[in-house]
């Protein structure tokens, strides 16, 4: 009796990791086959239109590069949204306190003026981390103390923070010229690019060394994916998060404050989105104007759905956007088909997170199947 018992939770383990896994799998499938009817059916050939896209975001160490440059603010967005769902927090402001993130590190960056990289970029991280967390901490108290739903306090900030930064822009931090934008940053407050670290012979030897405008960025990234996996394992605060997410009634009767909880929540998921803004700044632009993210709050928002709020899963989930980002253009200008398909795509990713009910399907029905041979 023990050996069909073992066989059985065996199988439910195994279907516990097909529920988790397969979703976004499926989802990513289905997007990618539908998005090759619409390709065909608009009279291009899907095969080029997907070779030239998968050629644009890894057929070079350039294109690599590319791709880890649009997936490196995805990922700390990304993480953000992931951190605020796991404790039952739609923190759709992500991308306000992305802006809030870069106004800061631009604010501090100019002021330290030729100040040491030692200096600079750390402190200018730290300040861009604090302003994410202020900009959420409003829509957190009014969360936690009157109940105010955060999707409509966060979005509102969003809508603040982008056109306060619209107006520092203009005026009070304008650099001289018609351009809405402010005066570079010193090379000192940039962050590096990962070719430049290596020699020319180096990277003559290692031609995956050439990855072109990806910074270090990608690494304050992955290192903050880590550390959020690592707080919500095996850190109490982790713990807190994860049990309000679950059921906040049997929370608070357990002793946990569901108030505070959902104000640190929301600032620690402000600290991911500023961080964001950061890297930003100054891996990408090296200044500050009004469209500097291209809606990557947003889109941390469906990287979060795909990667199934895990935070090491948020990782593949952004390269995933990143390289349909990253081969738009390529696609385009060798397949001829339209950047808005990959748009279409994007948004049948997500459509397709809808696909869950049928792995469901699946898995409860192996399970009966265990449950019935153990019996």
């Amino acid at each position: 009796m023990s050996e069909p018992r073992e066989d059985a939770v065996v199988q439910r383990r195994w279907m516990t990791i097909l529920q988790k896994t397969g979703t976004p799998v499926i989802s990513a499938l289905l997007a990618i086959a539908v998005g090759s009817i619409i390709i065909w059916a608009s009279g291009y050939d899907p095969l080029a239109a997907f070779a030239a896209l998968f050629k644009g975001s890894f057929g070079s160490p350039k294109a690599v590069g590319d791709t880890l440059l649009k997936s490196t603010p995805l990922i700390l967005t990304g993480l953000a949204v992931a951190y605020g769902f796991r404790a039952g927090l739609f923190n759709i402001g992500a991308e306000g306190q992305l802006f809030m993130g870069g106004l800061a590190a631009t604010a501090l960056g100019l002021a330290l003026g030729g100040a040491s990289w030692w200096v600079s970029v750390p402190l200018m991280l730290l300040a861009a981390m604090l302003a994410g967390a202020a900009w959420a901490f409003i829509p957190a108290l009014l969360k936690a103390r009157i109940g105010a739903h955060e999707v409509i306090t966060t979005m509102m900030f969003t809508y603040i923070g982008r056109y306060f930064v619209g107006y520092l822009v203009n005026g009070p931090m304008k650099e001289p010229g018609n351009i809405p934008q402010t005066p570079a940053l010193d090379p000192a407050a940039q962050l590096p690019r990962i070719a430049t670290l290596f020699s020319e012979a180096a990277r003559e030897a290692v031609p995956i060394l050439n990855l072109g405008r990806a910074h270090m960025g990608i690494l304050v990234a992955l290192i903050a994916a880590v550390v959020i996996w690592l707080i919500l394992k095996y850190t109490t605060l982790g713990f807190e998060n994860r049990a309000v997410g679950f059921n906040r009634w049997a929370s608070e009767t357990a002793g946990i404050s569901v108030q505070w909880t959902t104000v640190k929540a929301l600032c620690i998921s402000g600290v991911l989105a500023g961080l964001a803004g950061a890297t930003e700044v100054m891996g990408v632009h090296h200044r500050l104007f009004d469209q500097f993210s291209s809606g990557f709050g947003f889109t941390g928002i469906a990287v979060a759905l795909l990667a199934k709020n895990h935070p090491l899963g948020v990782i593949p989930a952004a390269l995933l956007f990143g390289a349909l980002s990253a081969g738009a253009t390529t696609m385009q200008f060798e397949a001829k088909v339209p950047q808005d398909i990959i748009q279409i795509i994007q948004a049948l990713v997500i459509f397709f997170v809808a696909a869950e009910e049928i792995v469901l399907w699946f898995v409860r029905r192996r399970q009966k199947e265990a449950i019935s041979h153990a019996g």
